[in-house]
């Protein structure tokens, strides 16, 4: 439901991740999940979404925020910002204007080729500058393609706005009004982050990227902890000794871990391997939270990743029961997927490795390729 939705938004603001991972992954962990949802809450005004920074292959990080909290969470990007003329006369645009759509953008950038209209403005998304009332655009610059205008005569911009560019776009700025209070800020910082993590640590802290790092809401935990609302202590071993935890995220530490396996995206907020905890050492290769890459947890301990596209996986148990354990999330990736072929496992030949044994024994197939899943 829309509710359900906003909670979700509320417990993800400001954390960066891949665009290409949002509805796919992101949100389908979390609920029962449709664009239709999304798209309501953008239309109402109640959430927003903002470009972080570019990555490749038709992809960026971005964030989300409710939108009156977006003042208070926000920081611009410490990135130097796109520079060329045409970003100037766009930024002028939506300046003097306001909320614009892709033909004014288009006529105010020179009327030239569309597409380079069309990059420009796209650089001001991933810079954190602009963005649109809509993921219409977004979707349509992830999986869309744009064709290209090579003639020399100028071109005639089509009736219609190209996908990417469709809707209204504005200045992020414009929705952050007036300076805001260092002390007030640093609260909801403190705030946001206590809500999506349970415990922060100052490596929780330096992976959001915070402006000031961990001593920026230092001051504030201290005195959430004098008023009885957090409590510092040594909860996770590795994770240094200034430790703030919400009194409900120490109970569920408390509680015996359930033992069941977990598929997550690697750039999921919810993974903790490769942010606020490092990634268990490998002789054969390094994890990371790129998107398109997963990680298996059990009990909350790393079991396997898998890299982007299938084809190597890593495993960080020699227990053959945990590894057991995450053969059906191996298998319900494989079902998400129109082709997954499992060439090596720790370096080595698939089928060759413990877990390539128990995969083939549970309905993989050894191919010329590697293990493959046949439903």
């Amino acid at each position: 439901s829309p509710d359900r939705l906003f909670e979700i938004v509320r417990q993800l603001q400001g954390a960066s991740m891949p665009a290409s991972i949002l509805e796919t992954e992101v949100l389908p962990a979390r609920m029962s999940y449709g664009p239709e949802l999304l798209d309501q809450l953008m239309a109402s005004g109640d959430v927003v979404w903002v470009g972080r920074e570019p990555l490749a292959s038709n992809d960026g990080r971005l964030s989300l925020y409710l939108r009156d909290q977006i003042p208070l969470l926000h920081a611009p990007s410490p990135a130097e910002p796109p520079a060329e003329p045409i970003h100037d006369r766009l930024r002028a645009q939506l300046a003097e204007q306001g909320a614009s759509f892709f033909r004014d953008l288009y006529e105010a950038a020179g009327g030239r080729n569309p597409q380079d209209t069309l990059d420009a403005l796209w650089d001001l998304v991933w810079a954190g500058e602009v963005t649109n009332d809509t993921l219409g655009p977004l979707r349509a610059f992830l999986w869309g393609k744009v064709k290209q205008t090579t003639t020399s005569r100028r071109p005639r911009l089509p009736s219609a706005s190209p996908p990417s560019g469709s809707g209204r776009w504005y200045l992020v700025s414009s929705l952050i009004e007036g300076p805001i209070d260092p002390t007030t800020r640093a609260k909801a910082l403190a705030d946001q982050l206590l809500e999506r993590t349970g415990i922060l640590t100052r490596d929780v802290v330096a992976a959001e990227g915070i402006a000031g790092g961990f001593s920026a809401i230092y001051p504030v935990l201290r005195a959430l902890e004098d008023a009885g609302r957090v409590r510092r202590g040594y909860f996770v071993e590795g994770l240094g000794g200034a430790q703030f935890a919400t009194p409900g995220s120490v109970d569920r530490l408390r509680q015996p871990s359930d033992g069941e396996p977990l598929l997550l995206a690697a750039a999921d907020p919810a993974n903790p391997y490769g942010a606020a905890v490092g990634w268990p050492d490998s002789p054969v290769g390094r994890p990371s939270r790129s998107a398109g890459a997963y990680v298996i947890t059990v009990g909350g301990d790393l079991a396997v990743f898998v890299e982007r596209g299938g084809r190597r996986v890593l495993t960080f148990t020699e227990d053959e029961g945990m590894l057991t354990q995450t053969l059906e999330p191996l298998r319900a990736l494989a079902r998400r997927r129109r082709r997954f072929e499992i060439e090596t496992i720790d370096g080595a030949r698939a089928a060759t490795t413990v877990l390539g044994a128990l995969m083939v024994s549970s309905g993989f197939v050894d191919s010329y390729k590697g293990l493959a899943h046949r439903p």
